[in-house]
C-alpha cells in the first residue's frame, strides 16, 4: 500500500472577464507558453512553462465557467494572497512591466539569496516572480521605497492591469 503524499503543484486556475487581457499578460509580460486545452464547452485557455511539452500549470475560465453565484466574475485572489512562480531574468521582467505600464513592486528575502517580484493579472490575481540571485548575478536589486512590496498591501489597479 502506498503512502498518501502531495507530490507537487499541478495547476492553479484563474477565471477572468477579459480573456483576451489575460492571454496577452501571461505570454507577452510573464513569457508562458499557450498549450493544448480540452473542449470544455467554454472560453479559456492553458499556459505552460516555456520550452513545450510543460504540463499546463496555469488555467483559466472565461464565460459562464467564470461566473460566481452573483453572475459576475470575481475579481482578486480571495484567501489566496498570491502564486509563486520560479524564474530567471529578473531584470528583464521589470522591464517588460515597464513597458506593458503595470504596477509591481519588489522584495529582497532577508536572509536568503531570493529576489522577488509581485505583479497582478487582469483579473487581479497576484503574482509572485522568485529569482535566485546566485542565478541571476549582479548586486541585489536597490529597491526604492515606493516599490518595495509590503505584504498585505494591494496595489492592484484594474485600470492599469487591464493589458
Amino acid at each position: 500500500m502506498k503512502t498518501a503524499a502531495i507530490t507537487g503543484l499541478f495547476h492553479v486556475a484563474v477565471k477572468t472577464v477579459d480573456l483576451a487581457a489575460t492571454r496577452r499578460f501571461y505570454t507577452d509580460v510573464i513569457g508562458l507558453d499557450e498549450t493544448a486545452r480540452p473542449d470544455f464547452g467554454y472560453p479559456g485557455a492553458w499556459f505552460a512553462l516555456p520550452g513545450g511539452g510543460g504540463a499546463a500549470i496555469l488555467h483559466v475560465y472565461a464565460g459562464r465557467a467564470a461566473l460566481g453565484n452573483d453572475g459576475a466574475v470575481p475579481m482578486g485572489s480571495g484567501a489566496i494572497d498570491h502564486v509563486s512562480l520560479s524564474a530567471i531574468g529578473y531584470r528583464t521582467y521589470v522591464q517588460r512591466f515597464e513597458a506593458a505600464g503595470l504596477p509591481w513592486r519588489e522584495f529582497v528575502v532577508p536572509g536568503t539569496s531570493y529576489w522577488q517580484l509581485f505583479v497582478y493579472d487582469p483579473s487581479g490575481v497576484q503574482l509572485e516572480l522568485t529569482f535566485d540571485a546566485h542565478v541571476e548575478g549582479g548586486s541585489a536589486p536597490q529597491i526604492p521605497e515606493h516599490l518595495c512590496y509590503r505584504a498585505g498591501n494591494s496595489f492592484f489597479e484594474p485600470q492599469l492591469n487591464a493589458y
